[in-house]
């Protein structure tokens, strides 16, 4: 199948990135090269991009777009696993990183992926494909109260309890198997009154499913410690998150990573020697603008937080 996908926040991405163009660069989220191929343009021929994905139909997918583009290297692994890539290649440090945390339009358009809770399909939702866990194991599998906790924290679903419980009935009946599936599930759960407003009803609920799905947040925070670690000074690091508990996470990790000491205030000397890391480039984060944001739904939510190396 083929599908068009539109890289958010494009132009602000790159231009944030500051790129050498004799510089290494990795794109952490590949997803269909949208970044990437604007990265390319502005690298001399002794530039390269170190480009991962997770997704192994991605990797496909830009190995065919760019097959004889020699600064650009493609690798199969986890965004968070970019060391190992590195050590393979030989690389110490980079001049710059970008990470957009969102699902691509290709994996949310294809009905078979399992993310879009409008298009009927398998409920996968596995960004890896090669990974075991699946959005219908933890449906199917996990208790009410783990799934209530989920819809709740990841979603930040009003409805969690109804939800899970409704979940947990269901299943008892018949195995919940497809996207429509558990639509018609939520549905049920959730009073006719309030889904008449507030946008579609398991919005939430797959986001959190999602996110439980391919341990989205906790790689999250273990990403950014590491990330700063292998960059050159001066080098920055680019993420662009979707929803709230992605930013909070960057925006706090960013902000304890430019601070300098950490004893508490009545404390006559500093005991603790730490040093700030990074300086926060964005002190608050880039949205998309209004043009961009009417072009492409999927970036109104988008927000983009920017730290340098030190």
């Amino acid at each position: 199948m083929d599908f068009e996908h539109q890289a958010v926040l494009l132009n602000e991405a790159v231009e944030y990135l500051n790129i050498k163009e004799d510089g290494i660069y990795l794109d952490g989220t590949l997803g269909r090269a949208g970044h990437s191929s604007e990265i390319l343009k502005n690298l001399s021929e002794q530039g390269k991009l170190i480009a991962v994905d997770r997704d192994t139909a991605a990797i496909k997918a830009v190995r065919e777009k760019f097959p004889n583009e020699k600064r650009l290297v493609l690798e199969h692994s986890n965004f968070q696993d970019f060391d190992r890539v590195f050590g393979k290649l030989g690389i110490e440090a980079v001049d710059g990183m970008l990470f957009d945390l969102g699902v691509s339009s290709p994996q949310l358009d294809n009905p078979e992926r399992g993310f879009s809770y409008q298009k009927d399909g398998p409920l996968d939702m596995r960004m890896n494909p090669e990974q075991k866990l699946t959005a219908k194991d933890i449906v199917n599998n996990y208790s009410q109260e783990q799934l209530e906790k989920i819809i709740s924290e990841y979603g930040e679903e009003n409805w969690a309890a109804r939800i899970a419980e409704f979940i947990v009935k269901m299943r008892k009946e018949n195995e919940i198997n497809t996207t429509a599936d558990l639509v018609e599930v939520i549905k049920a759960a959730i009073p006719k009154a309030v889904r008449r407003s507030g946008g579609h009803p398991a919005r939430r609920t797959f986001q959190a499913l999602r996110i439980e799905t391919n341990n989205e947040l906790e790689q999250l925070k273990n990403l950014i410690d590491k990330a700063v670690s292998y960059l050159n000074p001066g080098g920055r690091l680019v993420i662009i998150t979707f929803h709230s508990l992605e930013d909070r996470i960057v925006k706090h990790k960013f902000r304890d990573l430019a601070n300098d000491c950490t004893c508490p205030p009545d404390f006559p000397i500093c005991v603790c020697d730490k040093e700030a890391e990074v300086k926060v480039i964005t002190r608050s984060p880039v949205q998309a603008s209004k043009t961009e944001k009417e072009a492409n739904p999927r970036s109104r939510s988008a927000k983009m937080r920017v730290a340098e190396k030190i």
